[in-house]
């Protein structure tokens, strides 16, 4: 069934190409979400957190002592805290919970695992500023997603608490790009298309292997990872990194819900204020976040 809003999203974005020089692909992202807006009921304030830029969102209905740590997606080259800025306050809302956004570093300035090691250290800061990893949850959208996994598995390496759960958002998970939907998908997906992440996979690896498990989480050990809340498009060549993410979490016997939305592209939460699949995709997220932070 044709979806009138998802057209006119798809419309916008062919009218936006992406440009081929890096500062201009950045400048892109921000035109792509510079109309939505944030609520006046939305508390912002930028923080340090021990060294990585960041942003806490307080809603009037966000419970102070749990919190949701966001990582953004851009492919690991782009985004930002403004680019997500409008998103991260609904996640906050829906989730009830305390956000903290990272502006994690970019390559290709800043390559792997610059961007890991932002993302740990901003968990860190969490934890360091008293709240419980059982009241903590994860959130990452695209490479955000990836990153966030990748981040959970570090920290099982090392021996830190895990947080309580994750929400994946059209994770990119695999930067071999190995997924039969890099190409069964081209045709629909107006955001992603295989030439550019790899690309950007390059700047972000800076030669280390693709398949590197913590630039590549699909290739790591998931065993003992928290629960995992996935969601993806049809309409995305990101499709296979999810789906096959959660076989293999299940496969560990890691807890996981994989949501997939009919004719939906990539990253369309991105767009929820004109979009009501985009809506209810946070939604559903927030109900999930909820029922594993409200469980201790």
């Amino acid at each position: 069934m044709a979806n009138p809003q998802i057209d006119a999203i798809r419309e916008w974005l062919a009218s936006k190409p992406r440009p081929t020089a890096l500062a201009e692909r950045r400048a892109r992202m921000l035109t792509l979400v510079d109309r939505y807006t944030i609520a006046p009921d939305v508390r912002i304030e930028a923080t340090d957190a021990d060294g990585v830029p960041a942003e806490w969102t307080l809603t009037p209905v966000a419970d102070p002592k749990r919190v949701v740590l966001f990582l953004h997606g851009g492919a690991y080259i782009a985004g930002g805290i403004a680019t997500h800025r409008h998103m991260v306050a609904q996640i906050g809302r829906v989730a009830r919970a305390r956000t903290l956004a990272l502006d994690y570093r970019l390559a290709p300035e800043h390559p792997f695992p610059a961007a890991l090691e932002d993302a740990l250290t901003g968990y860190r800061y969490l934890l360091s500023r008293g709240y419980a990893p059982a009241h903590i949850a994860i959130a990452g959208e695209s490479a955000g997603g990836g990153l966030a996994l990748a981040m959970l598995v570090s920290l099982r390496q090392i021996g830190v608490d895990l947080p309580a759960c994750a929400w994946l958002s059209s994770p990119w998970t695999d930067l071999d790009m190995t997924g039969a939907s890099m190409e069964s998908k081209a045709d629909v997906d107006p955001l992603i298309q295989k030439p550019y992440l790899l690309e950007a996979a390059a700047a972000y690896l800076n030669g280390a292997d693709p398949r590197t498990p913590l630039a590549s989480p699909l290739y790591a050990d998931l065993a003992g990872l928290p629960p995992l809340f996935i969601q993806v498009g049809t309409a995305e060549t990101l499709l296979d990194d999810a789906m096959r993410l959660a076989r293999r979490a299940a496969q560990t016997d890691v807890r996981v819900v994989l949501d997939v939305w009919p004719e939906m592209i990539h990253a369309w939460s991105l767009f929820y204020q004109q979009l009501d699949a985009g809506q209810q995709s946070l939604e559903s997220m927030g109900a999930f976040v909820r029922s594993m932070l409200e469980r201790k």
